[in-house]
């Protein structure tokens, strides 16, 4: 049995098979909905119900709460059809989506940034290509069957000069993957990579001032955006804000002094959390996605991209749109969420 799922305002439908997560659907038939976790932790799926009915699997309430499911709103990373459907949503459009592709890749280099981040170069294969929008992140297909997903931190342009892939991984100990990357991981090992996801990336079609919001590793998708804005040329002003809690939690802060240096139209405010007098900062303290509502009280005219952990995001995503008049529509999303966030 298979059921028509249409996506407004676009018009768009495919098929879903009896039993078929929505989102895994739609991917398989190169209809681009927007997502970020696939897992039902994150939230950035988050459509509305016009019509028909479904049924959603396991889910976290911060992505889905029961009075949000009451209301008509669908996670589509796991909801199955019970009928013929359609949801009204944002998606990404035809021309904009690049075919997600398995591959094998090579560990190329492995240089840490800070004590608990490791930057991972992958040498991708010499006859193949992955083809991604800055902001995309991939899968680790691992040998359980088990995923991790991690942003490229670098723009697809520089797949010129070299085709590979760079990752900043965080040491989570006792993770599946990242032990095996801060423990037995050597240059020349073999992985197998699939992508790329996801729906964040630079909105190139608009002309509003754009605030980058990272936390953490939510650098790297973020750091790719900036290197795509340079390779571009694009002249919209860009206010980055990157939040951690010491020091050297902003692990590439010097590279983000010279960006600045060399364009523009990019500024800079780093923010730390738990800043210790013996760090000697002098800048900013307290919440990153506080620090924007000081500067900017008023984001109707802006759009915003954010990236880090998910109460990060979430509370941006708030406090954005509910106080400093964000449309809804300008705020886009990848948030990390690590296994221990999915369980």
């Amino acid at each position: 049995m298979t059921f028509q799922i249409t996506i407004e305002p676009s018009g768009r439908t495919f098929e879903a098979q009896d039993g078929e997560v929505l989102l895994a659907a739609g991917i398989r038939q190169g209809i681009g909905l927007p997502y970020g976790c696939k897992d039902g932790a994150c939230g950035s799926c988050k459509c509305t119900l016009v019509s028909g009915q479904v049924t959603h699997g396991p889910h976290q309430d911060k992505a889905l709460s029961a009075k949000e499911e009451a209301a008509g709103y669908v996670l589509t990373c796991c909801a199955t059809a019970q009928s013929d459907v359609v949801l009204e949503s944002r998606q990404v459009t035809a021309e904009g989506a690049f075919p997600i592709k398995k591959m094998p890749v090579r560990v190329n280099r492995l240089d840490k940034l800070s004590s608990d981040v490791m930057h991972l170069q992958l040498q991708l294969p010499a006859t193949d290509t992955l083809r991604y929008h800055a902001g995309q992140y991939v899968d680790f297909l691992l040998r359980d069957g088990a995923r991790r997903s991690y942003s490229m931190a670098n723009a697809p342009h520089t797949q010129a000069e070299s085709p590979s892939v760079q990752l900043h991984i965080r040491h989570m100990p006792g993770g599946l993957f990242t032990d095996q990357v801060f423990g037995t991981l050597k240059e020349k090992d073999l992985l197998r990579i699939e992508g790329p996801y996801g729906s964040f990336y630079l909105r190139e079609d608009s002309n509003k001032p754009i605030v980058l919001l990272a936390s953490g590793t939510g650098f790297a998708p973020i750091k790719a955006i900036i290197e795509h804005i340079q390779h571009k040329a694009i002249m919209r002003p860009v206010r980055l804000y990157w939040g951690g809690r010491r020091p050297a939690d902003l692990y590439m802060n010097d590279w983000v002094l010279t960006q600045t240096a060399q364009m523009p139209q990019l500024s800079y405010v780093p923010v730390l959390s738990d800043a210790l007098p013996e760090d000697g900062w002098r800048g900013r303290t307290g919440f990153v996605h506080q620090a924007v509502l000081q500067d900017l009280p008023d984001l109707s005219g802006h759009e915003v991209y954010a990236c880090g952990a998910p109460i990060v995001v979430e509370s941006a995503r708030r406090d954005y749109v509910q106080s400093a008049g964000l449309p809804a529509e300008a705020f886009f999303a990848d948030s990390f969420t690590s296994a221990a966030d999915q369980a």
